[in-house]
């Protein structure tokens, strides 16, 4: 048998159980998974960045028509989309760049994106809160026209999801639709009849002095903080309202609000 000549003919000649071999070709596999999966991720990430912004076109849609009334106030003002943003919840500063997909309670979860709340802010049974989360802003002619806030609390028997929208005054709601909730058919899950959140455009967040007064109440409202309570239902409403006090306030949304009117909205 002719000798092997070059260091790979010498190498392929060795024996299979041969350590340097078994070695060697185990490398050598590593090597071609690892640049089949760079290659891959090169040639898919035009792909994948068209889905990720197909992902987020289809989120805002479903957004822009889950809240009443929106479609026809952008529609007036010639605006296409809402503007999203990143708000860091500690300072209150939006913060640059794009908005990608956010998935607020997995955030929350992460001690890296989240905290957990001290028993005497969490109001709205969270748990934890994430530190950054994704508002969405309507501007009209160059100045704020409405502000959505995504927001979550405990109800009787579920978490309920909900989006709230504000004026350009930041107290005043424009409307809230309530996104995802599994209350008890029949009573708490009234929150998502559309009859029921008609109630709340007009309504007030807070008095003139700054106090959080939003409330649902058990039967008629009677002050513009109060939107009628569900009969059957006062442990729903009771969630909701401590979920929008949560999320107005400190621990919240309150200091981007409070940076936003400093800045001039409102």
């Amino acid at each position: 048998m002719a000798e092997a000549r070059g260091p790979w003919a010498r190498f392929l000649a060795r024996p299979n159980e041969d350590p340097v071999k078994a070695l060697g070709m185990a490398g050598l596999v590593a090597l071609g998974a690892a640049l089949t999966v760079s290659t891959a991720a090169t040639l898919l990430k035009p792909r994948q960045a068209a889905n990720l912004e197909a992902a987020r076109a289809a989120r805002m849609e479903a957004m822009i028509e889950a809240l009443p009334g929106l479609r026809e106030v952008m529609e007036e003002t010639g605006v296409t989309e809402l503007q999203s943003r990143l708000v860091d919840l500690e300072t209150g500063r939006m913060l640059p760049g794009g908005v990608m997909a956010v998935d607020a309670e997995q955030a929350a979860r992460d001690p890296g994106t989240g905290i957990e709340l001290p028993p005497e802010a969490d109001i709205a049974g969270i748990g934890r809160r994430e530190r950054v989360a994704a508002i969405h802003l309507l501007e009209r002619d160059g100045a704020l026209a409405l502000v959505v806030l995504p927001m979550r609390g405990a109800g009787y028997q579920s978490t309920i999801h909900a989006l709230l929208a504000l004026e350009a005054d930041l107290d005043t709601v424009a409307a809230l639709t309530v996104t995802e909730q599994g209350e008890t058919p029949g009573l708490g899950a009234q929150i998502e009849r559309a009859d029921w959140q008609a109630l709340w455009p007009g309504r007030r967040i807070a008095d003139d002095s700054g106090t959080i007064r939003i409330e649902v109440v058990r039967g008629a409202a009677t002050t513009p903080y109060e939107v009628d309570g569900i009969s059957g239902a006062t442990r729903t409403g009771n969630g909701v309202t401590a979920m929008l006090r949560f999320w107005m306030g400190p621990w919240g949304y309150g200091p981007f609000l409070d940076r936003l009117a400093g800045e001039g909205a409102g």
